[in-house]
């Protein structure tokens, strides 16, 4: 089973690259993230040969799950916060997995209330994923985590000191969900620096390769035993008004 994560960037103004994506990939499942709006092209998707389930957000943030196969919707909003609006969450059943995708709250500016709420999140989302260990259902949490793990994950460790995305505090948050017994898909086979999944628009990042790596896959112990191979597909980067995420693809042994 592949399933791929992809944080497109709005998915009004990325569709084609998306539907495009699908037909040349014909991945099992697809991640998105970033769809900045309340109006999903569900038919285009269906057209396509796939079925969806979304939770938008007017403007902002946004996640939706798509699949060759319908899935069964377990939760639209992480737990822990009945206060909190923010589209960001969606987990799902799907041929036995339980899917989590997320789109991480990016935390700058540090010294605003951003980055509380960003590490208040990470706390939840591990309670979550906690919580599926005890019951032991395997499951895998994929998407934009806004978290660069380690200074091989970045162009320039140095020009990020301080960055939401690279504290002290946001690692140790990472490293808690990894204690869990949940792996990173990419680093199972693939130690490589220079494995980005990010380049911004200013500054000619993308030609010069100034990438990070934000976007992941976390998979229980069922599923990363099963894994046959973690990659990025930086061909998307480089197409005319692309997103500045690339997809990341994880094909696991499943049924």
């Amino acid at each position: 089973m592949k399933i791929a994560s992809w944080n497109v960037n709005s998915i009004k103004q990325r569709l084609p690259h998306v539907t495009g994506w699908l037909k040349e990939n014909r991945t099992d499942v697809l991640m998105v993230q970033e769809l900045k709006g309340l109006e999903f092209p569900e038919m285009d998707i269906k057209a396509a040969g796939y079925e969806s389930v979304c939770v938008p957000q007017k403007a902002f943030n946004g996640v939706a799950i798509i699949s060759k196969e319908s899935c069964e919707t377990v939760l639209t909003a992480l737990p822990g916060d009945d206060s909190d609006e923010q589209a960001r969450y969606l987990e799902v059943d799907y041929k036995g997995l339980r899917l989590i995708n997320i789109y991480l709250p990016n935390g700058n500016p540090v010294d605003t209330e951003k980055y509380p709420y960003k590490l208040a999140w990470m706390e939840r989302l591990s309670k979550r994923a906690k919580l599926l260990r005890e019951q032991t259902i395997p499951f895998l949490i994929g998407g934009d985590f806004n978290v660069i793990p380690e200074g091989k994950d970045c162009y320039d460790p140095q020009s990020w000191t301080g960055d939401a995305l690279f504290r002290p505090e946001t690692h140790a948050a990472f490293r808690r969900l990894l204690n869990l017994g949940l792996t990173d898909a990419l680093r199972i086979h693939n130690h490589a620096a220079e494995q980005y999944t990010y380049w911004d628009y200013q500054g000619g990042a993308w030609p010069a390769n100034k990438g990070i790596r934000i976007d992941h896959f976390l998979l229980s112990p069922p599923l990363a035993d099963k894994m046959r191979s973690c990659t990025i597909d930086r061909n998307p980067r480089g197409q005319e008004k692309a997103s500045d995420h690339t997809p990341i693809i994880v094909d696991i042994d499943w049924n």
